[in-house]
């Protein structure tokens, strides 16, 4: 009931439509609302009748963000059911996967939210228990600064052990809060402290990994014939090891209570649903909406870059469809004129992102991936080639890569130490959190020419799966994100460094060499707003 009550305060938080008496009207009426169910949150209850129909969400709820309002579609049971085991407190610090993967923010974490959180609760929310909420461990409760991570960028501290096989060293360079690096004076194990934006548990039926550098991909998630039972299988494995860690549980969840959560993470489809200049986004025959998503076709490999969908259908680049219609004129359905533009705005964003050429050139994944110098008939290391934003955002209508697919882009590089001035511009854009700088030694350059044999030096926020691998290989590769909901969960990259999607559209256009327009910037921010 409490999650309720925030809820009405977060819908007064983003109340920016109508008249300032509608608005006036709505803010108290949310303030008095949460008033009211937080008083009688103790006398009712959670188990009781009343306290039941308060924790259930039905479908076609709106939750309004700075873009209009998305909606979290249940395919099972007809809307979210917050008594179920997702939303117990199964561990010792308070939280429940709820705490981090909020209805309003398309079962993920905005920034926003936890500046809000903090502010009601002087910090004392579970969402800031110092396991992982704050900086570094025993942190003060309560005090800003040693939650400044998540306050201003929603960032989870994640601490990972250097794998005994790795191939690399590393040290920290730059350690502001003092536990970057921690050795274990027995066993001389490291554990390397990174910092993540929370994924969002919704729209999982689209996985190609689990977690942003695969670690809990304990069964793959590459082969149409097993996907469904493996996805089950690391969703549950997820869920114990979330429980274990961020919750702090002294006892894993049961296999009943796993499979409940994984179950219930299966079901849930989230995407923005209204804009606050094209209106609703499935009018005039758009396919926006997370009703539609639910119903996206979808398999390992489906519409693959290098050709390898198991259907043995080539890669087509018209990757999103959702607002074809809207390229041409509604005005035959009464729509306004500015609505009409707002629409066709949003269409030319989506045309913008399934074909504007751009160059890509020095991204681990690509530049020195095998199979796309076969592709291309080249050898490695693979010269700067043309691709769109489909080449990577390839699974249709959904816009992450069908197959597991890492890949290191530049935003976890430290641009003091960076030499690409296509990565240093883009860098330029971004808003970068104060976070530990590590020196990698002992890696190849898999960039470097014939001949070249100077060392070689990685400087980076985050090592990404090599701290799962410990291979050379993976240093900074992380996978791409699902790109529906977007405007309801910024700050954007997995580390937060972008504020907002016109941030991270100039990202794009520098890492890239795209060469937007103004106009092409604001489509395709329209575009991405109403994924």
């Amino acid at each position: 009931m409490r999650n309720l009550a925030q809820r009405f305060r977060g819908i007064a938080r983003y109340s920016n439509f109508g008249t300032a008496r509608y608005r006036r009207g709505v803010i108290l009426g949310a303030l008095v609302v949460g008033a009211i169910l937080m008083a009688f949150q103790g006398a009712l209850g959670q188990q009781g009748p009343l306290g039941r129909l308060l924790s259930f969400i039905p479908n076609g709820v709106f939750f309004p963000n700075p873009k209009g309002a998305s909606q979290t579609y249940s395919a099972k049971g007809g809307g979210i059911d917050e008594t179920g085991p997702f939303f117990q407190s199964l561990g010792t610090n308070g939280r429940t996967c709820g705490t981090c993967h909020v209805a309003e923010n398309a079962m993920g974490l905005s920034a926003q939210h936890a500046q809000l959180v903090f502010a009601a609760t002087d910090g004392h929310d579970p969402l800031f228990a110092d396991v992982d909420g704050a900086n570094c461990p025993n942190a003060a409760p309560g005090d800003p600064a040693a939650h400044s991570l998540l306050i201003g960028h929603g960032l989870i501290r994640i601490a990972l052990q250097v794998p005994a096989n790795a191939q690399f060293q590393i040290r920290a360079i730059h350690d502001p809060y003092g536990c970057a690096i921690v050795t274990d004076p027995v066993s001389g194990a490291q554990t390397v402290s990174v910092y993540r934006r929370p994924l969002p548990a919704t729209n999982l039926v689209f996985l190609s990994s689990v977690m942003a550098d695969g670690r809990e991909t304990v069964a793959p998630l590459n082969n149409p014939a097993t996907f469904q039972a493996n996805l089950l299988t690391d969703l549950k494995h997820q869920a114990m090891d979330a429980t274990t860690g961020h919750a702090q549980a002294s006892v894993p969840p049961t296999d009943a209570q796993q499979t409940a959560m994984a179950n219930f993470e299966l079901g849930l489809f989230s995407a923005q649903a209204f804009d606050f200049n094209a209106g609703p986004l499935t009018d005039a025959g758009a396919q926006g909406a997370p009703v539609y998503l639910s119903q996206q076709a979808y398999h390992p490999g489906i519409n693959d870059t290098l050709g390898q969908d198991p259907s043995g259908a080539p890669f087509n680049p018209d990757v999103f469809t959702i607002f074809n219609p809207w390229a041409k004129a509604t005005t035959g359905f009464g729509v306004p004129t500015r609505v009409e533009k707002a629409r066709q705005a949003i269409a030319a964003g989506e045309a913008i992102f399934n074909s504007h050429p751009l160059t890509i050139s020095n991204v681990r994944g690509l530049n020195d991936n095998p199979a796309v110098a076969a592709a291309l008939g080249t050898s490695l290391p693979v010269p700067a080639f043309q691709g769109t934003c489909t080449t990577c955002h390839d699974a249709p209508n959904v816009g992450n890569h069908s197959l597991p697919v890492p890949l290191d882009i530049g935003t976890v590089h430290d641009p003091v130490a960076e030499t690409d001035p296509s990565i240093n511009n883009a860098l330029s854009q971004l808003t970068l959190p104060d976070v530990p700088i590590y020196e990698i030694t002992g890696c190849p350059n898999p960039f470097a020419s014939a001949g070249d044999t100077s060392p070689y030096l990685i400087y980076t926020t985050d090592p990404g799966k090599a701290l799962i691998s410990g291979q050379c290989g993976d240093i900074n590769r992380t996978k791409g994100p699902i790109l529906r909901g977007l405007a309801a969960r910024a700050p954007y990259f997995h580390n937060g460094a972008a504020r907002n999607l016109r941030d991270v559209v100039n990202f794009y256009d520098q890492r890239f060499q795209i060469g937007l327009t103004d106009e092409e910037k604001a489509q395709l921010v329209a575009f991405l707003s109403s994924l």
